[in-house]
């Protein structure tokens, strides 16, 4: 009882500081991402907060993994350091030991990984891709915006305004580039105002130039005018037809078995299988060099962390590309990973038990020294 307690009690600390710092480091870079997609007009600048709480959403079960990764990993150099693991050595605690302990504390945050990984992932990065196609699917007078080039709905004008005047109906020194109907059109002019004529929204332009350029035999033309009316269309676009396997749920990704669901299945499920093998592995890597001090495991959980990831989204692209099939990924990495982690701790328990003769302490101090 007393060793379940300590070394969850020791996890409990671990893990809280460690998932505070990485939420705060992925909330900043989320952050400073959104912002940028705001300032192109990808995103909804009154909706950044939104849309950076739903990405981060979206990865907390990443973000949970490497927290548990790093708070084992951590916990246990401490104990390697600080002699407490030769005691529980000596005592009769082996290293397979340590499971019941360690699981017993994951469980909630395993459980917590699967409600994301399967149901909060595809649910978030659907709402994203809604916020983004109803502002994309802004009528064009709603994209006009002072200061910034604005690419219209059908993407056939492209709009500038220096800056608003009053009622943000009207505007000065306005640029409007078109190309339609075999013909580049480069439009200037001092200032110009919104007007409703024949229930259709125009955009009439005052004191400026026109330049016009056929596409076929690069003949320019030329004019000036004192008044000038461009239509700009004022109806909104619906939303993208998009089928991306990252919106759909998990059952339709069941229901489908194509290759680009099965290779988003292949990552849902790799996000799960990952959050227990990294147990597995922290408890069989880990140990203190003394050449080294205590800062090269963690390094060395950083680094396996982002090698196991990387080769999940390797296995997603394989599959995507049907060089491999889901189960076959499945099994090849995350079974072979659990099955070297495996191997690897029961040879070290098959160590520690081959020590405990009657120099068996004396062993485990020098090592732990």
């Amino acid at each position: 009882m007393l060793f379940d307690s300590s070394v969850r009690k020791e996890l409990g600390r671990s893990f809280g500081a460690t998932l505070v710092v990485l939420v705060t480091i992925v909330m900043t870079v989320m952050l400073i991402r959104t912002l940028g997609q705001a300032s192109v007009g990808r995103v909804n600048p009154s909706e950044v907060m939104l849309v950076m709480g739903f990405t981060v959403l979206g990865h907390l079960s990443t973000i949970l993994t490497l927290s548990l990764f790093v708070a084992v990993t951590a916990t246990l150099t401490r104990m390697y350091a600080a002699s407490e693991m030769v005691v529980w050595f000596v005592s009769g605690q082996g290293l397979l030991s340590f499971i019941r302990p360690l699981l017993r504390f994951a469980w909630p945050a395993l459980l917590a990984v699967t409600v994301l990984a399967l149901l909060v992932w595809p649910w978030s990065n659907r709402q994203i891709r809604e916020l983004r196609d109803r502002y994309q699917g802004r009528g064009d007078i709603e994209r006009v915006a002072p200061g910034r080039f604005i690419e219209s709905a059908n993407g056939l004008h492209v709009f500038f305004i220096d800056k608003d005047a009053s009622g943000a109906q009207s505007g000065n020194d306005i640029f409007i580039s078109s190309a339609e109907r075999g013909r580049e059109t480069m439009t200037s002019a001092r200032n110009g105002q919104l007007q409703t004529i024949e229930n259709q929204r125009f955009l009439v332009l005052n004191q400026g130039f026109r330049l016009e350029t056929e596409t076929a035999t690069g003949k320019l033309r030329v004019s000036e005018f004192a008044e000038y009316g461009n239509r700009i269309n004022d109806r909104a676009t619906g939303p993208s037809a998009n089928d991306a396997p990252a919106i759909k749920p998990t059952l339709a990704l069941l229901a489908e078995p194509t290759a680009r669901n099965q290779a988003e299945l292949s990552w849902r499920l790799g996000l799960v299988l990952a959050a227990f093998n990294c147990i597995l592995i922290a408890l069989a890597a880990t140990r203190v060099n003394p050449r080294v001090g205590r800062s090269a495991s963690l390094v060395f959980a950083v680094f396996a962390f982002a090698s196991y990831y990387n080769l999940i989204g390797v296995g997603e692209n394989w599959i995507a590309r049907q060089r491999i099939g889901l189960l076959p990924f499945v099994l090849l990495l995350h079974g072979g990973i659990f099955a070297l982690a495996s191997a690897w701790l029961l040879a070290r328990q098959g160590g520690w038990h081959n020590r405990l003769g009657p120099r068996g302490a004396r062993a485990a101090e020098a090592e732990a020294a």
